[in-house]
């Protein structure tokens, strides 16, 4: 798999980008189940791995740090990704969103120590918080880029105008946008966010590449109309379902965020990039698709 460019700022990444927001909900992490899905990805050739503070209460990027430390790889060999700005109360009740320069300069500090490492490739916010000052949060951001405990910056979630008021307060560019975008929810598309990280000389991430397993195993008549199509144009490529719909992501220009936990559909998805699908029909999988 080749690195490409997220940005004309920078970092390279892998075209595929691992992604531990599932391994929350299994409730099954352990460090050497860790280890051997980074491994997986690292002998595919994916070598860029997104967390965030919230997952497992940031036990997730505990297990990573051991790894780090255990020096399974280098840690220059791989591109790392941590949020912040995703809150729970005490008994997790309410989830809320704070991007204010203490729970930023506190996040990063604890992620790297979590993690073992000195620096972020990337540091992302992973939500818009309505009531941040954004001047106070592109500061914050500013802070730790100049303190070299995040190389680059980033967002998760955000619309165009929240994308554009963040920029318009930061002298560093924002490099990238992780948005949910796949072949039953491609409102980025529709609603000007592709668009918008392409303007800004960015590849947007796409998370969710396929809607959480619905794409493979939904039932309702809109996503067998789909897998259908998707069967039908992949048998061209001699691509599979899964192959097929990351492949249809990555001729956006998107670079799909991964987070099964399954050896199998892992390998389709990196397998995926040397799927190169038509224009014509990347367009008759987006009309079956409702459009």
């Amino acid at each position: 798999m080749k690195k490409v460019s997220l940005s004309d700022s920078g970092p390279k990444v892998s075209e595929a980008i691992y992604g531990f927001w599932r391994w929350t909900d299994e409730g099954i992490a352990t460090t050497s189940q860790i280890e051997k899905t980074v491994n997986l990805c690292l002998e595919l050739g994916i070598n860029t791995f997104d967390h965030a503070d919230i997952y497992g209460d940031g036990s997730i990027e505990e297990h990573f740090g051991k790894i780090i430390h255990n020096k399974s790889f280098k840690r220059e060999d791989i591109v790392l990704f941590s949020k912040c700005g995703v809150r729970q109360t005490p008994n997790k009740y309410l989830t809320y969103f704070d991007t204010s320069r203490d729970h930023i300069v506190n996040s990063i500090n604890s992620s790297l120590k979590r993690l073992r490492t000195d620096y972020l490739d990337i540091f992302l916010l992973h939500q818009s918080d309505f009531l941040s000052d954004p001047e106070e949060t592109a500061m914050a951001l500013a802070e730790v880029v100049k303190s070299g405990k995040a190389r680059h910056i980033g967002v998760a979630n955000f619309t165009v105008f929240q994308h554009q008021l963040l920029a318009s307060y930061l002298r560093i560019p924002i490099v990238t946008n992780h948005i949910e975008l796949n072949l039953m929810n491609t409102s980025a598309i529709e609603d000007g966010r592709i668009d918008f990280i392409k303007q800004s000389f960015s590849k947007p991430l796409a998370w969710a590449p396929l809607a959480g397993g619905k794409i493979l195993n939904g039932t309702d008549e809109k996503v067998v109309r789909l897998r259908t199509k998707l069967e039908e144009v992949g048998r061209k490529y001699n691509a599979n379902i899964e192959q097929t719909a990351v492949a249809w992501l990555m001729k956006l220009g998107t670079l799909p965020i991964i987070g099964s936990l399954s050896e199998s559909r892992i390998r389709n998805a990196a397998s995926a990039s040397e799927i190169k699908l038509s224009r014509e029909d990347w367009y008759e999988i987006y009309h079956a698709s409702g459009k």
